[in-house]
């Protein structure tokens, strides 16, 4: 069975979070209360609904109580966050996740029952940080607070070397999950083939030895 997942705010984050949950298979509830703006989308997602996000009531009569998920998506608009995070947890759902613009904002979004509070642009800058540090890094992922995920093109000096003569583990403490090559991405990663220059590595390691990999 699909995950029931509801979208509360169709600006661009919310709109973008909502579509790519509907690509990735969930039975998707967009709520806003612009009608034009849930017009445009309604043929994407599973249903759209229009909404008064400022009252409970309104709230409500959406049908959230049966939603697996909430994500709270209106991240400039304390009241309408503060009132859709309450109203869902008091209706029951099991998971609110909710956008928020600032830690002041996120402390009060938490307080009032979100169960994870996201800062998206804060999140993105230090994304886009960590790619600039190195000409290798094409994108980085938090997996949690000791892990990470990047997506890099190796390394000049590896270029021409086998993973078993690179020893990864031991030099870098990373592990190599995938590898891109001209066929697409493969999870088979053979570690005796050489790297090539227009390879793409995912790859996986401790945050604290990020150092490593950007000298």
């Amino acid at each position: 069975m699909s995950k029931q997942i509801a979208v509360l705010g169709m600006g661009r984050f919310g709109k973008r979070m909502a579509l790519t949950l509907s690509d990735l298979g969930a039975d998707v509830m967009a709520v806003d209360a612009d009608p034009s703006v849930l017009e445009k989308i309604s043929s994407q997602v599973s249903f759209a609904i229009e909404a008064d996000l400022k009252n409970a009531e309104s709230i409500a009569g959406t049908g959230i109580e049966n939603m697996d998920v909430v994500v709270v998506a209106m991240g400039s608009d304390l009241t309408a966050s503060i009132m859709t995070v309450m109203v869902s947890k008091e209706l029951g759902v099991p998971y609110v996740m909710a956008k928020a613009a600032d830690e002041r904002m996120g402390a009060i979004l938490e307080k009032v029952g979100a169960d994870r509070v996201i800062y998206p642009e804060e999140e993105t800058g230090a994304r886009i940080a960590r790619t600039l540090m190195s000409e290798s890094f094409m994108d980085y992922f938090d997996i949690d607070k000791n892990l990470c995920m990047l997506e890099m093109h190796p390394k000049k000096e590896w270029i021409g070397k086998t993973l078993v003569e690179l020893n990864l583990r031991k030099n870098y403490h990373a592990n190599i999950v995938a590898i891109k090559d001209e066929t697409g991405m493969h999870s088979f990663v053979d570690p005796n083939k050489p790297l090539e220059e227009k390879n793409e590595l995912l790859v996986i390691l401790e945050k604290a030895d990020l150092g490593k990999l950007q000298k």
